[in-house]
């Protein structure tokens, strides 16, 4: 019980990051499962039953929120289904010896790319236009695949991808993200059923993992408004770097001085990791106060008679030629 018990929680605190970041409930989860000694196919087989009805209840919250874009959620979900069914198909045919350190590089590399993505601020590309299929496609087809033999890496493919084109609000990357993968989740299920049957999942464990995913979805899709995607994925990130190297060091076979020397030089990079993601996070709060600032100080403009659509442009074109170059170069640099 006390078991079930730390997994509820645990589940609780990976919806909780997931719908912050858009990413990071099977990285966790599966971490955490693989550090308990279970199977990888089975760890990630049981999260991935558990995402079934946590990503459901996160679309759910993201919708009612409005962060979904539906337009990229059928876009990007499908190709994601068929990558994770044929991860699943994957990883169930390897043997534990082999997938495990497999499953723990996968788990590495994200959780490296979590602190090398948000040790620094995203630069965005308003102008870039709508997303494409010929690039959402293949995204969700390879985010797919390595979500479901990773036992996590759906988010950390596709949300640092989506944030970077610049196209998107980055509280609507999110709730695309995770309102798709429900079908992800769903085909990556199918796909470890097939392989395992149903003796691949572990029952209470994905009944404690759900239970806590589902109390915590509403209050994600919440927290993704408020808290800093910055820091949050920083740390994150240098977690599942640490847990996974302790696999990686036993695959192997490394004793002697390496652990601790790994160990040592990783926490160091989390350290600056951390340190980059505070200055990336202060500087943006400061350029956006400032524009703020000099936007609460331009004078207001005055009533005028209503005209016509042409007379109006021509307005909109006279105000933004008079607006301080200052401001204009801020608040460029802001909303990216």
């Amino acid at each position: 019980m006390r078991k079930l018990l730390v997994l509820a929680l645990v589940g609780l605190a990976a919806q909780l990051v997931d719908g912050a970041l858009g990413m990071a409930y099977g990285l966790t989860s599966s971490t955490l499962l693989l550090f308990a000694g279970v199977a990888p196919a089975a760890a990630s087989a049981s999260v991935h039953l558990a995402e079934i009805g946590t990503t459901l209840a996160a679309g759910v919250s993201h919708w009612r929120f409005g962060n979904v874009d539906w337009r990229v959620v059928g876009r990007i979900a499908l190709p994601g289904a068929v990558g994770a069914f044929a991860g699943a198909t994957f990883l169930s045919s390897i043997s534990t010896e082999s997938a495990a350190p497999w499953m723990a590089a996968i788990l590495f590399t994200l959780g490296a790319y979590l602190l090398v993505r948000f040790s620094r601020p995203l630069r965005a590309n308003r102008a870039a236009g709508r997303l494409r299929s010929r690039f959402l496609a293949p995204l969700g087809l390879v985010a797919g695949f390595v979500d479901a033999t990773g036992g996590g890496g759906w988010g950390p493919v596709a949300t640092p991808a989506l944030l970077v084109s610049g196209r998107m609000e980055p509280r609507k990357v999110i709730g695309s993200v995770d309102t798709s993968e429900f079908l992800v989740a769903g085909a990556a299920s199918a796909g470890f059923l097939i392989g395992l049957g149903s003796e691949g999942f572990l029952l209470p464990t994905v009944a404690a993992l759900l239970i806590g995913g589902l109390i915590a979805a509403p209050i994600a899709a919440w927290l993704v408004r408020i808290v800093p995607a910055q820091l949050l994925g920083a740390v994150i990130g240098g977690v599942i770097v640490l847990t996974n190297t302790r696999t990686l060091l036993r695959a192997g076979e490394l004793g002697g001085p390496v652990p601790a020397l790994a160990y040592t030089v990783l926490g160091a990079g989390w350290l600056v990791a951390l340190v980059l993601a505070v200055r990336a996070l202060r500087r943006t709060r400061r350029a956006r106060a400032t524009v703020e600032a000099a936007l609460a100080a331009q004078p207001a403009a005055p009533v005028a008679e209503p005209a016509t659509p042409a007379a109006e442009s021509v307005h909109a074109t006279e105000a933004a030629a008079t607006e301080p170059e200052e401001t204009r170069r801020l608040a460029a640099a802001v909303e990216g």
